[in-house]
C-alpha cells in the first residue's frame, strides 16, 4: 500500500487542499492521508513552541487554528477521495478529531508517533474496531509493546511502520533494520514511513519486504511548511511509485534458479564449443594455449571439458578455428613427442 500524506502542506488552504487530492491521485498512489487538527482540544497554553512560527501565525497554536477545517470540508475532502479513486485516511490528534473523522467515514486510522503513549487516544480509536497504522517514530520498543498489546488485546487490525522523527531523515538515520526487529517482535505486518525528501528511503524499504511505505509530498520543497523539506516533490512521485510497483511484483514472484529450461535455445546459443586457436598437424599433442572456444555449444566438446582433451594428440591435421571432438583425438602414445 502505498500512502502520500499531505498533512499541512496545504498551509491552511482548502483549495490548495484539492489541488493536492488530484495532482496525487494521477500519481498513482493508494491512499492520500491528512492529519486532523483541532487546536484547542489537542493544545493548551504550556505546548512547547509558543513562539513566533512564520509571517502569518504568532504563535504554534495559531498556526494548528489554520489548519483546521469544519466537519463539512471534511466531508467534502472524503468525497474528493473517492470521486478520483484514492483512500482517504487522517491522523487525529485529539478524540475531538477521532468523532470528525467517524462522521466522516474513514476507513482506517493513521496513529501518529507522538501519540503512541496517548492510551486515552488509543481506547477512542479501539472503541471503532477499525483497523490502525501505527507509527513508531518517538517510541521506544518498551512503549510500543505497551501500546501494541493494548491494540492486540482489543483484537485490532495492526500494521506498524518504522519511521523516524527527524526532517528530513539522513540515509544513517533511516533505520531499515529495525523493519525486521519489529517484524520479529510483534509479528505484524510491517512497513516504512519516511521523511527523508527523496524516492530511495521507500525504494530500499519496499526491497526490505515493507507492506507499506508513507511518505511526505509537497508540490514543491521550497514551500513553506514544517515538513516541506522532508517532503518528496510530485513530479518524483511517479517514478518513485513505478519501481515501488516492480520490486514488490519481484518479491511476489521469486525466481527458481534451477529451472532453466526457458533459456535452453539461448543457452546454447550463448555457450561454447572448444576450438583450435592456429593450424595443427595430426599427432600435435593439445596443450592449453592451443585452445580456444567459439560459439554455439553443441559442436563437439564444450568449453567445460577442456581438461579432458589436454595432453592427447590430433588424429587428423586441423585448420585455424576447426572444432575439437571426440574423432578428433586420440589417446597420447609412447611415439607421440610433447
Amino acid at each position: 500500500m502505498i500512502i502520500a500524506e499531505i498533512a499541512q502542506a496545504h498551509d491552511g488552504s482548502l483549495g490548495i487542499l484539492h489541488s493536492y487530492i488530484d495532482a496525487l491521485a494521477q500519481t498513482g498512489v493508494d491512499a492520500i492521508k491528512f492529519q486532523t487538527h483541532i487546536a484547542e482540544a489537542e493544545s493548551s497554553i504550556y505546548e512547547p513552541f509558543r513562539v513566533k512560527f512564520s509571517y502569518v501565525d504568532a504563535t504554534r497554536y495559531d498556526y494548528w487554528k489554520r489548519m483546521e477545517f469544519t466537519l463539512e470540508q471534511w466531508v467534502g475532502i472524503k468525497q474528493h477521495c473517492d470521486a478520483v479513486g484514492v483512500e482517504f485516511m487522517s491522523s487525529p490528534f485529539s478524540n475531538a478529531a477521532v468523532d470528525i473523522l467517524e462522521e466522516v467515514g474513514v476507513k482506517r486510522y493513521k496513529i501518529g508517533s507522538g501519540e503512541v503513549t496517548n492510551t486515552l487516544l488509543l481506547e477512542k480509536i479501539v472503541r471503532t474496531g477499525k483497523p490502525v497504522i501505527v507509527s513508531s517514530g518517538m517510541s521506544n520498543l518498551e512503549e510500543l509493546d505497551t501500546a501494541i498489546n493494548y491494540l492486540k488485546q482489543h483484537n485490532i487490525d495492526i500494521t506498524l511502520l518504522q519511521c523516524t522523527t527527524a526532517y528530513p531523515t539522513q540515509p544513517t538515520q533511516w533505520g531499515l533494520n529495525a523493519m525486521d526487529v519489529l517484524r520479529q517482535r510483534y509479528g505484524l505486518p510491517v512497513g516504512f514511513s519516511d521523511h527523508s525528501g527523496n524516492i530511495f528511503a521507500c525504494l530500499a524499504a519496499t526491497a526490505l519486504g515493507a507492506a507499506v511505505v508513507e511518505f511526505h509530498a509537497v508540490f514543491d520543497q521550497l514551500m513553506f511548511g514544517p515538513d516541506a523539506k522532508a517532503s518528496i516533490d510530485i513530479k518524483h512521485i511517479p517514478q518513485m511509485i513505478t519501481g515501488i510497483r516492480q520490486i514488490r511484483q519481484s518479491l511476489d514472484t521469486p525466481v527458481n534458479k534451477d529451472d532453466i529450461e526457458a533459456f535452453a535455445p539461448v543457452k546454447k546459443m550463448f555457450e561454447k564449443s572448444l576450438c583450435v586457436n592456429k593450424r595443427l598437424p595430426q599427432g600435435h599433442i593439445l596443450q592449453f594455449d592451443d585452445l580456444d572456444a567459439k560459439k554455439p555449444a553443441g559442436y563437439g566438446i564444450d568449453a567445460r571439458d577442456f581438461p579432458n582433451v589436454l595432453g592427447r594428440a590430433l588424429s587428423k591435421d586441423l585448420e585455424r578455428w576447426d572444432f575439437l571432438s571426440d574423432d578428433t583425438l586420440r589417446l597420447l602414445v609412447s611415439t607421440d613427442v610433447v
